[in-house]
Order: C-alpha cells, then structure tokens, then sequence
C-alpha cells in the first residue's frame, strides 16, 4: 500500500516537474521569438524607408524629364502653329488679290457687254426700219402683180397648188407605174425559174393510153372457141365484163374496146385467164371475171398505196388510198390521172420547197386535186365539186381542200398553195405528148376558138396558136380604146369557158396597134 502511493506519488511529482519544465520553456521560446520578430520589423522598417526614399528621388528625377519633353513638344508644335498660320495667310492674301483682278475683269467685260447692247439695240431698230420699207415695197409690187396678173394673192396660191398638185400626181403614176412593171418583171423571171428548176427536176414519162386493149391468142382455133357455140361464150364474158370483143380478122388477137378502163382490165386478165386454162364455158367465165375483179380491187390498192410512197404523204384516210388507186385505171386526153397526179404532187412539192412554203400540204394538195375523177362517173356534178366534197368527208383540211376546189380557177385563189397547184397542174398537162385528142375534134376545137374570138365587136382578126393553148386578137383601134382592153378580154375568156371545152388553159392575147400613115408628094 505505501509502496504504491510512493509510486504515484512520484509518478505526479515527475509529471508536475514535466509541467512546469514545459512552461518555461515555452515561456522561453516566446521571448527569444518576440525579440527575433521586434529585430526583423525595425530592419523592415528602415529597408522600407530607404525604398521610399528612393522612389521618391526617381519620381522627381521622372518628373523632371517628362517636363523637359513636354516643354520642347509644346516648343515645336508653336514653331508649327506658326508656319501654318504663315502659309495660309500667305494663301490668303494670293486668293484676295486674284478676286481682285477678277472683279476688275468683270467691270471691263460689263462695260463692253453695255457697249454691244447698246450696238444691237441701234442695229435691231434699223433693221424695223429697213423691214418696214420693205414691207412697204413688197406691198407695192403685190399690188402692182394683181393689177397685172388679174388674180388676187390667194387666187395666185391656189392656181400654183393645183399645178403643182396635177405634176406631183403625174409623177406619182409615173413612179407608181414603173415600180409596178418592175416587180411584175422581177416576179415573172422568179416564177419561171422556180417553174424551170421544178421542171428539170421532175422528168416525168409520158405514154398516152387508148381506149383499146390487144390480147394475143396461141392460134387462130381459139377464137372460135371464144366466141363458143351459137356466140354463148363471147356474150356472156361482154356481159359479165360490159366490154366490147372485137373478132376480126387481124392473126391471133382479140381486141377489147371499152370506155372504162377498169373494165377493160378485168376483161383482160379473164380473157388470158381464160386462154391460159383451156375451159371455156359461161360458168367459168363468170368464175374467172370475179377472180379478175377481185385482182383489180388489190391492184388498185397497191397503186394508191405506192402512189402515197411515191410522193410522201402521209396519214391520208383509206378510202382515199383507193380512190387513188382507181386513178391508175382513169385518164384524161390519153393522160393517165394516177400518174398525172404524182407528178403534180412533185412539181407543187419542189416549188413550195423553193418559196419557203410547206411542202408536205403542197404535195398533198397535188396528189388528191383530180380525187374527183375517181367517182365522177357515179356522182353527179364536175370533178372539181365531187373532189371537194370527198376531201371534206375525210377530213381533210382547209387548205388542201381549197386548193382543190381552186385547181382549175372556179373559185378565186386564197393561198400560195392554191397558184402553186394550178401551176402544177397547168405544168403536167402542157408537157410535150401528155394528152391526145382525135384530129378532127382538135381542129374544130381551134375553129370554134377563132370563132368566138371573131364575134366581138372590134376584133379584126385572130389566129389560135401553140396547139390551142394561146388566141392572138387583133383588135380596130378605133373601136378599142385602151381603156376597154382588159375588158373586152375578160368578156373573151368568159365566152371560152362557157361555150367550149379544153385541157389545160388558154391564154387570151389582145394586140391593139395604131399606124399613122402619110405620103410625100
């Protein structure tokens, strides 16, 4: 028991002992750092002093420098102010003594100005005065005129206005009259150009057709079989063909005659069929004459589609191919339609092309103008009518459409295509051996011409030339005066049309001559 409280007692003694060692020392340590703090402030202190004290020096040190700058900036921008104000007074003074001449210019040229106004002033008044006196002497001499003359002033004006009036109006007809003759020149050397170049393009052949066809036989016996017992067999195939056989005495040929040469084709073709087979009997020529026609029907067929080929025109209607077609068996003088057609199809073609006008619708109009022909021997009515009246039905258009009913001039002729058609087909008819006509119909055909140019009044003489296609008139110039010329020639050609017929057409030429005549003696 003491022995530990000795222990604890000793234990607490060395922990006071601690303690307060602890204290002194810290005590201690305080002090030495207090004094060692006190000696680095008071060194601060002076070391802060000094730095002020030279900062201080440097500014004024600075502050004296900066005053000596601005004392010399301030110098030179004087010196500059200076010089400035020098040269602009300097400036001044040059503009105030140039005004100053100005000014005295100015006062001399006024004074001038008033020296020349005061000049025109007295110039002006005597040129009143001398227009005055002239004014004065024209009056006279006016006076002194219509006294002379007999005319007042507005008699004398009116009189100069009406002649020189009727000289502008003479010489307007002059200029009127020479540029009409020189475009009528100019267009007629333009149109047989374009005629001649479509010509030479478009060498047609030509072969007139007759009425007639040959067909050969292998001996003479077959005639006798053709003909058949008491005649039954030639008179069933005219009656089944409507031609004529014509059995005579010529070797070894049957001669068919028929108007319509769509019959005499079917005909033909039965007859040779006929031969070609050997049997001959009513029956079979019936036989044989239905095959034919129902060859002929594609034949004409193919030839209006190689017709529509031929010329390229195309996206006409069907019924108008065949109508085409039907054209091959059709001619006019010995001229066949089809290829009459064709070849007006590329003569308007080729000149619409050289005039800058559509030739496609001008071929088509060439090709379909003669359409009528084709019916118009099962239509009442000319070729002409019937034509317009097909083309109408299929829908053709305007323009082909009057250029068929203008072709032959029944109505007056609205468009380029229109001439350009008539043209062509005057062209394709006039060709050399195009069309025949039997002599004598020929000759009283320019007989009846002569004929009806010599029944007018005034007509001398007149003579038909080129094949009828031209009647020169001698008219008395006594009793046609130029005037009545155009007249009396259209009165003419009314007459042909209405009293005769003709291919192509005739142009009427009057001739009006006067001769003076005297005799020295």
């Amino acid at each position: 028991m003491d022995t530990m409280t000795t222990i604890l007692l000793c234990v607490a003694s060395f922990v006071v002992a601690a303690v307060i060692a602890g204290i002194i020392a810290f005590k201690i340590g305080v002090s030495y750092r207090k004094k060692v703090a006190e000696a680095e402030i008071g060194s601060a202190e002076d070391e802060a002093k000094k730095i002020i004290n030279d900062a201080v020096k440097t500014a004024e040190t600075k502050k004296k420098e900066v005053l000596i700058e601005a004392k010399d900036e301030a110098h030179k921008l004087r010196l500059e102010a200076d010089k400035d104000i020098k040269e602009r007074r300097t400036e001044v003074s040059r503009q105030e003594r140039r005004l100053q001449q100005k000014e005295e210019n100015l006062d001399k040229k006024l004074d001038n100005l008033e020296k020349k106004e005061e000049q025109l002033h007295n110039k002006v008044k005597e040129a009143e005065e001398k227009l005055e006196e002239v004014n004065i002497i024209k009056k006279n001499q006016l006076d002194q005129l219509e006294r002379i003359s007999g005319l007042t002033v507005d008699q004398a004006k009116q009189q100069l206005l009406d002649s020189l009036d009727s000289e502008l109006v003479h010489e307007k007809a002059m200029k009127l009259a020479s540029y009409e003759q020189q475009l009528k020149d100019e267009a007629d050397e333009k149109a047989r150009q374009y005629i001649s170049l479509a010509i030479s393009r478009c060498a047609a052949d030509h072969v007139s057709e007759a009425t007639v066809s040959v067909v050969p036989l292998p001996n003479d016996e077959m005639k006798g079989r053709i003909i058949g017992r008491e005649g039954r067999n030639i008179r069933a195939l005219e009656t089944a063909t409507g031609v004529d056989l014509i059995i005579d005495d010529t070797p070894e040929a049957i001669t068919l005659s028929c108007f319509d040469p769509v019959r005499r084709e079917i005909a033909r073709l039965s007859l040779e069929k006929l031969i070609t087979d050997g049997r001959i009997h009513p029956a079979r020529i019936e036989e044989m004459v239905e095959k034919s026609r129902k060859e002929v029907e594609q034949k004409i067929r193919a030839e209006g589609e190689r017709a529509v080929l031929e010329t390229n025109v195309h996206g006409i209607h069907h019924e108008l191919v065949k109508l085409l077609g039907r054209l091959r068996y059709r001619t006019s003088y010995g001229q066949n339609v089809l290829n009459h057609s064709i070849e007006v199809a590329h003569l308007a073609g080729m000149m619409a092309s050289e005039l800058g006008v559509d030739a496609n619708i001008a071929r088509r109009a060439g090709l379909l103008h003669d359409i009528g022909k084709a019916l118009n021997h099962e239509i009442e009515g000319s070729h002409v009518d019937i034509g317009v009246d097909v083309c109408r039905k299929y829908k053709e258009s305007d323009i082909v459409v009057h250029a068929v009913q203008a072709h032959h001039g029944d109505v007056e002729v609205k468009t380029v295509i229109d001439a350009l058609v008539q043209a062509a087909d005057a062209i394709s008819a006039a060709r050399p051996a195009a069309r025949r006509e039997n002599i004598e119909n020929y000759i009283k055909r320019l007989q009846k011409l002569e004929e009806i140019a010599n029944s007018f009044e005034g007509v001398e003489k007149s003579y038909a030339i080129q094949a009828g296609r031209e009647i020169r008139i001698m008219v008395k110039p006594e009793a046609v005066k130029d005037e009545k010329m155009a007249l009396v020639a259209r009165e003419i050609v009314k007459k042909i049309e209405n009293e005769l017929e003709y291919p192509g057409q005739i142009k009427v030429h009057l001739i009006r001559e006067s001769r003076a005549i005297e005799f020295a003696k």
